[in-house]
């Protein structure tokens, strides 16, 4: 089956977006974006898990009878999600702790499930890893687009604690944007999840919107020129 790269990209990053058009994996997102280390450390292992799957589910896809197929998608999840909790919990213990849950999670997200089976199962290893990269980068993006947005209206600083990510390279990356700010509590809470996300999803259709007005007129235009060409024989 040929493989379009560049529509794997644009579907995962924003067509497509798992968590601005799928509406998937919406736990984590609520749960961990209250904070731009949280958002990310949650993201990258979740990017790391559906790639990963989906390139073993994609080398053994002809040899798994349909029957048992989707009990060995799971295992093979929940194998890499265990890999990546014992990693996190060797160099990023502090953060596992805070993750919690969210992280031996990451095997029932239905996102990751979603492409094994409709995507992985059906195409090369290759291709497979890449559908699993940029679906995966697309849920990271929203994932800590939403942590810095709740953080800097929270907090008014960005980047606090990065080093229970990123090791002591990352210990003064703390920027305060708002000297002496009270903090919005709402924004950290639960709710201003919702609020965050609503918003990105409505920025997305106006976007979307907007670019599909434009496409009438770039056709009737072009159409024009062609009309014009064909007349007089002159490219303009």
């Amino acid at each position: 089956m040929s493989v379009n790269y560049r529509e794997l990209t644009i579907n995962g990053l924003w067509k497509n977006n798992p968590g601005l058009v799928q509406l998937l994996g919406l736990c984590p997102l609520m749960g961990t974006s209250n904070s731009t280390v949280n958002a990310l450390g949650l993201g990258i292992a979740t990017l790391l898990v559906l790639a990963c799957s989906n390139a073993a589910v994609s080398m053994i896809r002809n040899a798994v009878t349909p029957a048992i197929r989707l009990p060995v998608f799971v295992m093979i999840i929940a194998a890499l999600t265990t890999c990546i909790e014992l990693l996190m919990q060797a160099y990023t213990y502090q953060l596992y702790m805070i993750l919690g849950v969210f992280i031996p999670l990451i095997t029932t997200n239905c996102i990751i499930l979603g492409r094994a089976e409709a995507f992985a199962a059906k195409n090369n290893v290759l291709s497979s890893a890449y559908d699993g990269f940029i679906m995966g980068l697309g849920f990271a993006l929203v994932l800590l687009a939403i942590g810095i947005v709740r953080e800097l209206l929270g907090t008014g600083m960005l980047f606090a604690n990065m080093h229970l990510l990123l090791g002591p390279i990352a210990t003064n990356w703390t920027w305060v944007v708002f000297e002496n700010y009270q903090g919005f509590l709402l924004a950290i809470l639960p709710p201003g999840a919702f609020l965050v996300m609503g918003l990105l999803i409505a920025l997305k259709n106006h976007i979307d919107d907007r670019v599909l007005a434009r496409k009438p007129v770039e056709v009737v235009t072009s159409a024009a020129a062609d009309r014009r060409v064909r007349v007089t024989g002159v490219v303009e």
